[in-house]
């Protein structure tokens, strides 16, 4: 007999949609199965302002299939030319419901993130004020840091030095990676969550390096190591309010990804629902999943759990994902956990 799991229908708490053909291809992928997803502000050039973020928001609506039931939630792009003044009026409008944080260099179109973070004090306080969240890419870019300490020196000398100097302003570290990332946001008892990602919690970096690089595995924060992935799992898994769904699902066609520079990314948008209840299966956390992927986010965000329900079904035959997605501007590989799922959304 067939199992089935019956949550709120989730929300996206990181999502990469990209815009023109891009926008258009991937977008169905989340609203069939997202109520809501925070959107990452990295276009090139980025949505800095207030009137940037209402322009990309309308053209996500434009995109949307007709009877479409999903909701952008708007992020800014935090510059050192960023103005608290129009941060403030976005959240006020109800359009802008974070600001992210990309120091320099660290990810994909963060080449106007932050470098002096004494320069975007102002906006930090604005936004302890006021209660809007800020979204961090947690890692330091200094040349002499190992790409795989990144996120815990990042930790030590930029994200506690920031939450200590600005009292109330409450963090989101996205899409955490380690055990000291885990083990930083079980030290808080207010103002910090975090996501974990659904390839995080399935691949370590042997599945990235042993036996050939795989680029479609690639991506940043990289993963790390084994002890690291198993922490993930169990803070995911625990029904912790502290933790939620962030897929980071990134979108790059086929060539942009197998090139002798590829890009970082995992596109995860088609079946992050079917291995997710994979993950919690083996875990045997099935009756968390619904705190993972539907309640946790929506409290951090003061916002409500969605009234619409998502059921997953586990079949007795694999389910069948397609490999990749078509786009006007090429092909994008989905995310091949590497073995059977059985699960599938309803």
């Amino acid at each position: 007999m067939d199992k089935t799991v019956t949550i709120p229908r989730p929300d996206d708490w990181h999502l990469h949609l990209r815009d023109g053909a891009m926008l258009k291809a991937v977008l169905p992928e989340t609203a069939r199965d997202f109520a809501r997803a925070i959107i990452m502000p990295n276009l090139v050039p980025p949505v800095v302002t207030a009137a940037q973020a209402r322009e990309y928001h309308d053209r996500i609506l434009a995109a949307l299939a007709p009877g479409s039931r999903f909701t952008p939630l708007m992020t800014l792009y935090l510059t050192e030319e960023t103005d608290p003044d129009d941060v403030a009026a976005a959240a006020a409008s109800g359009l802008v419901h974070a600001v992210k944080l990309y120091p320099a260099g660290a990810t994909t179109n963060s080449a106007s993130g932050v470098s002096d973070f004494d320069n975007v004090r102002a906006v930090l306080e604005r936004m302890a004020e006021i209660g809007l969240p800020l979204c961090v890419h947690g890692e330091v870019t200094d040349h002499d840091i190992d790409i795989f300490d990144r996120e815990a020196v990042f930790i030590d000398r930029v994200l506690d030095p920031i939450r200590r100097a600005t009292p109330g302003l409450r963090v989101v570290m996205e899409h955490i990676t380690t055990e000291n990332g885990v083990d930083y946001v079980k030290s808080s008892d207010r103002d910090l969550g975090a996501t974990i990602t659904t390839h995080h919690l399935i691949i370590n970096r042997n599945h990235i390096l042993v036996g050939g690089i795989k680029p479609h595995y690639y991506c940043l924060p990289v993963a790390k190591r084994e002890e690291h992935r198993r922490a993930l799992r169990a803070a995911a898994s625990s029904g912790d309010p502290r933790f939620f769904l962030g897929t980071d699902s990134a979108p790059h066609t086929d060539p942009n990804k197998e090139s002798a520079c590829g890009c970082a990314g995992c596109f995860t948008a088609t079946n992050t629902m079917p291995l997710l209840a994979h993950v919690f299966e083996e875990e045997n956390a099935l009756d968390r999943l619904a705190a993972f992927a539907s309640r946790n986010g929506p409290a951090f965000y003061r916002l409500p759990v969605n009234q619409d329900r998502l059921t997953l079904i586990r079949a007795d035959t694999p389910t069948d994902f397609p490999p990749r997605i078509g786009s006007a501007d090429g092909p994008v590989t989905v995310f091949d956990p590497g073995f059977p799922v059985y699960w599938r959304v309803s």
